[in-house]
């Protein structure tokens, strides 16, 4: 691929989608957007192109980002009357990063391949932080040379990139991603609950945690979280729900038992049921406060 500027679309420029759009204008590649939410100030002052549908961005860009919500959201942006399929044109490629249902996903790049057309589902993890830095891992699925025109953008977002396997690997690999970490969060929570109800400090037991075997990036991160009540959505609990979802509605299509995946997925339903999906998926501690009737705090020196 040249290393010249490249006509590039981004839809859905929200948490994760701005910043990584953010790294693609400044590298110096000409965007088309469009979003359905407001356009945050910094991509309206670029260089980027406003566009007032998905199709509009089809139409003007070579490789169109996808980075939405939903299963539901990637599918309206793709199918709907105005939407993505409407302008695309033989050899251009389309790239959802959304995390979304990996079966589903195997039909939206059928459609696509259809019309003569490349797709790569390339979900990520490493949230805001992530996003904003451009160190995201990046899961991808798709053909070999595809993910080779695109790898080189990729690179601008994300710092491990993996072409795992065909279309809807990438979306089963972010699944399993979001098992992993939903599981540790809860066992960072119940941690720090336990520590702090039995009296001591749980920011001194973090500490002392990170220096062994328990150490982890969500004790690291997620744990300080938890101590310092900093639970502003850097990914939020209703989204970490919907993937948790997806897990186990691939696991009863595959016959397969996830308990511990359903117990989380019910923590952070009790979460949701106190008002609590807008907050970061760290706050899934709550749960297991409200459960201990105590709150994790760090003690006053």
């Amino acid at each position: 691929m040249s290393t010249s500027a490249l006509k590039l679309g981004f839809i859905g420029l929200g948490i994760m989608g701005a910043p990584m759009c953010g790294h693609l204008i400044k590298a110096g590649h000409q965007l088309f957007v469009h979003t359905v939410g407001k356009v945050p100030q910094d991509i309206a002052d670029s260089s980027a192109t406003l566009c007032t549908s998905a199709r509009g961005v089809a139409e003007r860009a070579d490789i169109i980002f996808i980075m939405v919500p939903d299963t539901p959201d990637v599918e309206a942006v793709l199918f709907e009357e105005r939407g993505v399929l409407s302008g695309l044109s033989t050899g251009k490629v389309v790239v959802d990063m959304s995390s979304i249902c990996p079966i589903r996903t195997k039909d939206f790049a059928k459609r696509i391949n259809d019309i003569g057309v490349d797709y790569l589902d390339a979900p990520v993890s490493g949230g805001e932080v992530g996003a904003k830095a451009s160190s995201l891992t990046i899961m991808v699925g798709g053909p070999q040379a595809a993910f080779d025109r695109v790898k080189p953008l990729f690179d601008l977002m994300g710092k491990n990139i993996t072409l795992v396997g065909g279309n809807g690997d990438g979306q089963t690999t972010k699944v399993a991603n979001q098992i992993i970490v939903a599981l540790n969060i809860a066992a960072v929570g119940e941690a720090l609950v336990f520590a702090s109800k039995a009296g001591a400090d749980p920011a001194k037991v973090r500490q002392a945690l990170m220096g062994g075997f328990a150490s982890s990036r969500i004790l690291e991160v997620h744990g300080e979280r938890m101590i310092k009540r900093t639970f502003e959505p850097g990914f939020r609990i209703g989204l970490h729900q919907k993937d948790l979802n997806l897990a186990l509605q691939g696991a009863r299509t595959l016959g397969v038992a996830l308990p511990q995946t359903a117990n989380a997925a019910q923590l952070m339903q009790t979460c949701a049921a106190n008002g609590l999906a807008g907050q970061d998926h760290s706050a899934l501690v709550r749960a297991l406060e409200i459960m201990a009737n105590h709150e994790v705090a760090q003690k006053a020196e």
